[in-house]
């Protein structure tokens, strides 16, 4: 269970006999790829302990200050994890997030039907003033005589009707189970082709990033591939699709190539993103293709081929080369070199 940070760091000097049990700098480069935690934690309000002296496993309290100024209480589990579909910079924060969710509008009621217009208007209507006769209309009218009985409908003898039946109960509908990742529909554009197959998809988004249009452009002045092709049938459904997008497709050497940064508001490729990330590894392999990520940022590599770049250099696509020589081999992709 989570504890407050004076009182997990009291039980760590315990347990380990020391008064510092972890030195400044330890889990450095384990926060090294959440830039924005590293702005919002805020040793002072922490007992001065700083971020790096806290493994991201740790199970403690922490106070957090975004942007905004909302000071809040996180553990380091949720705060790496707080990310989701929503690539905005609010969502780093609870209260920015909730501020940030569209609230509905209230909706003013239903309109009346006429005749009950009328009936309303018809009852707060003035009622007609009585007519003012002259004394000559009054001497002319005769008296008025004895009023007779008005004669009385003859009462029915047939029985009273039986009470109505009373209205059945109300049953509420059972809600629809929500789909989960086993029951939702796949979807059913994805060509009927072999797994490991490559091809040009149209669901695949379109590149919206202009480095990885320079590193293709680039690559593509080095080494000869297919282009167009933006897809790679697998096995398994991945997010409702039976093909993944790599950014890079290189159908001759059947490796894919992806270009991983944080993004403006470090939301890529962290948290549950990175969980995505080594699910499409694992589903690439499992269709026989291997995978290469730049991984920029200080973002953890991933797997044994991934490389680990500070941007778009000059020597970036000499380097891709080269690990793709070591999982192909050099004769096979030297035949695919350039003049």
């Amino acid at each position: 269970m989570p504890e407050p940070i004076d009182r997990w760091w009291a039980r760590r000097q315990t347990s380990r006999g020391v008064v510092v049990p972890y030195p400044v700098g330890t889990y450095r480069q384990a926060w090294a790829s959440f830039p924005v935690l590293v702005r919002q934690y805020r040793p002072e309000h922490n007992g001065g302990i700083v971020l790096s002296q806290i493994p991201p496993a740790a199970d403690v309290f922490l106070c957090w200050l975004c942007d905004a100024g909302h000071l809040f209480v996180a553990t380091p589990d949720e705060q790496r994890h707080r990310p989701g579909r929503e690539r905005r910079r609010s969502s780093w924060c609870p209260d920015c997030s909730e501020s940030a969710k569209p609230r509905a509008l209230p909706m003013r009621p239903a309109m009346a039907p006429a005749a009950v217009v009328r009936a309303r208007a018809a009852e707060l209507a003035p009622r007609e003033a009585p007519t003012v006769r002259s004394d000559a209309q009054a001497a002319l009218r005769p008296p008025p005589g004895p009023r007779r009985p008005l004669p009385q409908p003859a009462r029915s003898q047939q029985a009273p009707p039986p009470p109505a039946p009373p209205p059945p109960p109300l049953v509420r509908r059972p809600r629809s189970p929500r789909p989960t990742r086993d029951t939702r529909p796949v979807c059913g554009r994805t060509p009927t082709v072999p797994t490991g197959t490559p091809f040009t998809s149209a669901c695949a988004p379109k590149p919206a990033s202009a480095v990885e249009a320079k590193l293709r452009a680039r690559l593509a002045e080095r080494l000869e591939f297919e282009p167009g092709l933006n897809a790679v049938r697998i096995a398994r459904p991945f997010f409702d699709h039976l093909e993944v997008w790599p950014d890079i497709v290189l159908p001759e050497l059947r490796v894919a190539i992806e270009y991983d940064s944080t993004g403006r508001h470090g939301l890529e490729h962290v948290g549950d993103r990175e969980t995505s990330d080594r699910r499409k590894d694992a589903a690439l392999r499992a269709a026989g293709w291997e995978i290469v990520r730049l991984r920029t940022g200080r973002l953890p590599l991933l797997g044994p081929h991934d490389l680990q770049l500070s941007g778009l250099t000059r020597q970036t696509v000499p380097r891709l080369l080269d690990e793709l020589r070591a999982i192909r081999g050099p004769l096979f992709v030297d035949a695919y070199l350039r003049d």
